[in-house]
């Protein structure tokens, strides 16, 4: 027997929400899916007419009704947003370069511009080039890292004063659990926030932070909106999988368990004696960081001198995060060291044994090469180590 739709308009329901157990069918839950986003992005008053706002578009579900609400909602409530595709392409044959033709259609269908910046136009790398180095076990560091930094960097590029990502309720509450599982206090204190990197100038936010993923889904098929569904193939030895297995356990008893996670997250705070890391600038790249080189910037020097793994392990406790910090500034001073040196070796007798050079050094000075890839091995084990 057909069951009718909660809010009386006699029409037969299509769906159960998850979240409150209504049910409704196609239009009510249009208007309700509709309405919530835009209560989220009123009540915690996410824009401000004349922004211009990038979306981070991949081709999945996620991004693509973004898009689409989104455009939807900035011409039905007049937000006075400049509207803009942004998509990163990490290099990732057969599967990013299919996503992003769904990302060109989508530009098309909604007619909003688009931009699209590769990993290998910013780094010189290719997600493909990188899993052929490190392997699949640890490429998910990678390309989060760059993935962020590239988001960014597209959005100066197109001129936007803020970001909006399609990271939805589910992906919040994985990211809590996370957090959890690995005692990172740092990203538990605003990994529920709604807006991050404020701070620094370039604020990112997320509009469906409350929606669930299988209303996004729904909304989706329903509206019969183009969008890409093959996972990456590189994600199924990322951390986040486990986390996501777990949450699917958790909603299958409990339904609400996604947002019970996600105010859990919420109402945590960290005593005042406990030291939080502080953001400043990377001196090397320029990007926010907590230390003194970026992320992006050790992991990308790793790669560029034939040590992968450098900067990935347990290099966040204590003991192994400073020594690393001491290691990595002392490589950067040896690079200084050694362009001084090639500047002014014109004053050096050429003739002179005891001068130090690339052919004749006997590993046992500090102004060549190789003392420089001796460092550089240092930071691979020590990154290795703790």
């Amino acid at each position: 027997m057909p069951v009718k739709c909660t809010n009386s308009c006699n029409n037969n329901a299509v769906l159960k929400r998850p979240k409150t157990g209504d049910k409704l069918c196609k239009e009510c839950f249009y208007n309700v899916f509709e309405e919530e986003i835009h209560n989220t992005v009123v009540n915690y008053n996410l824009f401000k007419p004349g922004d211009t706002v990038a979306i981070g578009a991949s081709g999945g579900k996620d991004s693509t009704v973004l898009a689409y609400i989104m455009k939807t909602l900035n011409d039905r409530y007049n937000y006075g947003l400049n509207l803009i595709l942004l998509s990163i392409d990490e290099g990732i044959t057969g599967y990013r370069d299919d996503s992003l033709e769904t990302v060109k259609r989508n530009k098309v269908q909604y007619d909003l511009p688009l931009k699209i910046l590769s990993y290998e136009e910013l780094y010189g790398w290719t997600m493909d080039a990188i899993v052929q180095h490190v392997g699949r076990s640890n490429n998910c560091t990678f390309c989060g890292v760059f993935r962020r930094q590239a988001l960014d960097r597209g959005a100066m590029m197109v001129g936007a004063n803020k970001i909006v990502t399609g990271h939805n309720a589910d992906d919040v509450a994985e990211t809590v659990l996370m957090n959890i599982l690995r005692g990172d206090i740092a990203r538990l204190r605003r990994c529920t926030s709604i807006t991050t990197g404020s701070d620094g100038g370039l604020p990112r936010c997320k509009p469906f932070k409350y929606t669930y993923e299988k209303e996004i889904v729904m909304y989706a098929y329903f509206k019969k909106l183009d969008y890409f569904s093959t996972e990456c193939i590189y994600s199924p030895n990322a951390y986040r999988g486990y986390a996501r297995a777990y949450l699917k356990d958790l909603e299958a008893i409990r339904p609400s368990c996604i947002i019970d996670i996600i105010h859990s997250g919420e109402c945590m705070s960290v005593k005042t004696e406990v030291k939080m890391p502080k953001q400043g600038l990377c001196t090397k790249c320029g990007y926010i960081s907590s230390q003194t080189l970026c992320k992006a910037c050790v992991l990308l020097e790793g790669l560029n001198r034939g040590l992968p793994k450098l900067g990935i392990g347990k290099v966040h406790r204590g003991k192994g995060k400073a020594i690393l910090d001491l290691v990595i500034q002392e490589t950067l001073s040896k690079q200084s060291s050694m362009a001084s040196l090639t500047n002014s070796s014109s004053s050096l007798n050429s003739t002179d044994s005891s001068a130090p050079n690339k052919t004749g050094c006997s590993n046992q000075c500090d102004q060549c090469e190789c003392s420089t890839d001796e460092t550089a091995k240092k930071i691979q084990n020590i990154a290795i180590d703790f």
